[in-house]
Order: C-alpha cells, then structure tokens, then sequence
C-alpha cells in the first residue's frame, strides 16, 4: 500500500510549503556531509591529503551528476505513475530502475577501479596527491552501488510525495560519517583511505537502512528484480541519457566559467572559490522549491491537470522570489563577512565582496530556472530542458562572463553570471509559457 502524498488534490501553496521543507534539510545535510569530510582530512591528515581528495572528488561529482541525470528520469515517471494511481506501473518501472541502475552501477564501479590513475591523470594532478588520489577514488568505486542506491531511494519516495523519509537516510548517512570519519583515519590509522572507508560504509548504512525501512513499512510496490521489458528500458534511456546529459553541460559550463575566473590571478581565484561556496548554500532554497514543484507537477502532469500545473509554477516562482530576495538583501550587507568565513586574503575578500554584491539580487532568476524548467523535466521533455541548459551555461553565461571581465575586469565576473541568470530565466519562462512539452505523453508510452 503507497502511503504517500497526493499533489493531485488539496491546498497547493501548503503542500509547496510543507514538501519542500524535508527537501531544504535534506539539502543541508548533504551540504555538510561533504564539509564535515574535508574538515576531518584537513585537520588530521594535512593540505596534501585535503588536495587529494579534492581531485578524486570532481571525478566523484561527475558520476554523482550522471545519476542525478538517470534519477531525474524516474522521478518524471514514478511521480506521473503515482499521479494517475498506476500502482502496477510503478511497480514495473520500479524493477526496471533497480536492475538498469545496479547493472550500470557495477559497470562504472570496475571501471573507474581499474581506469583511476588514467582518470587522475587526465586531470593533471600533482604527483604528491597522485597516489592518495588514487586509493581514496577506488575506494569510492568499490561502494559506488551504494552511491546509486541511496540516491535512487530518496527520490523515488519524492517521486511519490514522500520528501520526510529521506531525509532519514541521509541524517543516517551524516551521523554515521561524523563518527567513522576520525576513528578509520585517526584511531585505526588508515589514513586517507580511512577516509574513503568512511564514505563507503556510511552510503552503505544509509542505502541497507533505507532499504530495510521501505520494505518492512510497505512503502513502495516492492518486487523481487526481474529482467524488465525493452519499452520500459527504452523509455528510461530515452529520459534518463539527456538527463544526464544536463548535469554534463552545466560541469562543462562550470569549468568555462572557472578558466575566465584563474587568468586574473590566486586572489580572484580564491575569492570567487570562497563566493562559491557561499553560493552552493544560498542556492539550496531555490533547489529545494525545484525539486519540490517537478514532483508535484509530475503527478498533476500524469492527470493532465493543466490548470493545476500552472498554479504549482506561480506559486512556486512567487515563493522563489520571496525568499531568494530576502537572501539576496542579506548577502548584500554582510558578503563580507561571508567570504571572511573562508579566507582572510585582503585582495581574495575584497574580489569575494564585490563579486557577491554583484550576484545578490538576481539569485531569484536563477531560481526561476530551477523551478519552470523542473516542472518541464516532470513531463518528461528532457531533451528541451537540456537545449535550456545548454543556451543558459554556453550561449549566455560563459560568453557574458567573458564579455563583462574583458570590459570590467575582475568586476564583469559578476555582472556577466548576474545577467545570464537574468535572461535564461526569460528563456524560461518563454518556454514553459509557449513550448509543446504538454504534449509530450509519458504514460502512453508505458
């Protein structure tokens, strides 16, 4: 029996408001996780050790973004699913999911084991870090099943309505690497490698955690994994490739971005890296009202309840604004203090400082992308919100930073990402407004 919530009825700002908490908390927590991590190995294993992760790390996000990618696929089609009551369709799209995503997931894992140092390598990565790198990214790969399973559980529960429930998962994944973190690196003296384990078996418990709770509470249709049907395994690939095709471009846009960022020098560079920091946290609303409206407008999208659609959109953008808005009124004040919570370099705090004030107040833009182009994703139009991304990341923002730095200077920097956000959200709301994505029909084709 699904005990989830149905978006397809009741007060639609409440349930915005209610669904999209769990979401933010859970945000955080992830957050922390990967703060609380570089904060053990920097502290007791040194700068070199803190390097190695990071380098190992990138490639880490990388594969983290390709099964955000597939996991945006399941959440488009288990939340039209849940939406229409299709109970025997999630559970066959379930099973579909699970052994698609374990298979590839033991594909990924004995590559990137065997491949590490080739991978490490094509990042030019210094040859003090190389072999802590190394260990610290096969250790990754060996429990990447974990990575996968865990992901996939909190979204399927979002998918159905559920956002409180991961939230568990990941507190479970938190707590537990808070404690393994300094005994596996420190006490059991395994070094960096302690750390890798602490990552490992802290996913592991939180994914056999996860698991065992769905099951023994019935909260999904659970199966025993069976060889799926090809229309179900072509529907997922269909979705899930240019799903992850999205994260790819928005990487590949992020490091453009940081090749404009080092040719002004160390103190920018670690100025904008403080500012970005900054922003990873400050966009976590915005997020969390993103993924909140896809899964609402999946299930209203499976009943074909336009009207509602459109509601969930306003509301969300409204509340978007509102929040982002405030923030940005506060980053304007005390970016200074913000970036000093990181360094302390004058010229790095100064740059931090301009740049933030620069950005503050067109945060609700990029907002507004999160949550139409979201709501767009829940129908399943995935190739259009990746023509989206890439006219966002290669058409608007790289080139207007580019642009704005060589007329400004370090300034530009700012004003060009401040703009971008600025008219892709225009693009945005073009699209949701007049695009053909509400013809896009998912549940035919399953």
């Amino acid at each position: 029996m699904i005990k989830q919530h149905d978006f397809t009825q009741g007060n639609i700002l409440r349930q915005l408001l209610i669904f999209s908490g769990p979401i933010l908390l859970t945000n955080l927590l992830q957050t922390s996780y990967q703060f609380i991590d570089s904060l053990w190995v920097g502290n007791l294993l040194g700068a070199t050790a803190l390097g190695a992760i990071g380098v190992s790390g990138t490639i880490i996000f990388t594969v983290l973004a390709f099964i955000i990618g597939l996991n945006n696929a399941a959440l488009a089609i288990l939340s039209q699913q849940k939406g229409v009551g299709g109970e025997e369709g999630i559970r066959r799209y379930l099973n579909a999911f699970v052994v698609i995503m374990t298979s590839i997931a033991i594909v990924l894992g004995l590559l990137g084991y065997v491949f590490a140092e080739q991978l490490l390598n094509l990042l030019g990565t210094p040859e003090d870090m190389m072999e802590g790198a190394k260990v610290y990214l096969r250790i990754n790969f060996m429990g990447i099943l974990f990575l996968f399973g865990y992901n996939f559980i909190s979204t399927v529960m979002r998918a159905l309505g559920d956002s409180k429930t991961p939230l568990r998962f990941v507190m479970v994944a938190v707590l537990a690497n808070v404690v393994l973190d300094p005994i596996f690196i420190s006490v059991f003296d395994w070094g960096i490698a302690g750390a890798g384990y602490a990552t490992v078996v802290s996913q592991g418990v939180a994914f056999i955690y996860g698991l065992a709770y769905l099951i023994r509470k019935r909260l999904v249709p659970f199966k025993v994994p069976t060889m799926p049907a090809w229309r179900e395994v072509r529907l997922i690939l269909n979705l899930g490739i240019p799903s992850g095709l999205q994260m790819a471009v928005i990487s590949a846009g992020s490091a453009a971005i940081m090749s404009v960022v080092t040719s002004f020098g160390g103190s920018v560079v670690a100025g904008f890296s403080a500012a970005q920091r900054l922003d990873n946290l400050i966009m976590l609303p915005a997020h969390a009202l993103g993924t909140a409206a896809t899964s609402m407008a999946g299930q209203n999208i499976g009943t074909k309840n336009w009207n509602r659609v459109h509601t969930i959109a306003k509301y969300g953008v409204l509340f978007n604004f509102a929040i982002m808005f405030t923030i940005g009124v506060f980053v304007l004040l005390f970016a200074e203090f913000g970036i000093k919570l990181f360094i302390r370099d004058e010229a790095a705090v100064d740059f931090g400082r301009r740049y933030l004030r620069g950005v503050a107040l067109c945060y609700p833009f990029l907002g507004i992308n999160f949550i139409l182009n979201g709501i767009v994703r829940a129908s399943g139009a995935m190739y259009q919100v990746l023509f989206l991304n890439i006219l966002s990341f290669w058409i608007l923002r790289y080139p207007l930073t580019w642009v704005f730095s060589n007329q400004f200077g370090s300034l530009g920097i700012g004003i060009g990402i401040g703009t971008s956000f600025v008219i892709s959200s225009g693009f945005a709301y073009l699209y949701f407004r007049f695009g053909k994505f509400r013809e896009k029909d998912l549940i035919s084709s399953m």
